[in-house]
């Protein structure tokens, strides 16, 4: 249960280059059902991704995997 008051679902907000947000969200699709990334502010290049509570762990170990590639950042966000 998250802490946020969203019980099913985990919001991590992430800042990236803007041209690395396709390349995220397509790799998170690639993983159907893992996450549902959305954009948040294109300009300052703030995503966020809703993950079923159950799952987060599979997502943050996708995401430290592309670190690699992709200087990502996780930044404060809330329930919308």
């Amino acid at each position: 249960m998250s802490d946020r008051g969203c019980p099913d679902v985990v919001e991590l907000y992430l800042r990236l280059p803007p041209d690395d947000i396709a390349y995220v969200k397509f790799i998170f699709e690639s993983y159907e059902g893992i996450a549902v990334v959305r954009t948040i502010d294109r300009a300052a290049a703030v995503i966020v991704l809703l993950i079923a509570a159950d799952l987060e762990g599979e997502a943050r170990a996708i995401l430290q995997s592309l670190r690699a590639e992709v200087p990502w950042q996780e930044v404060p966000g809330s329930c919308v």
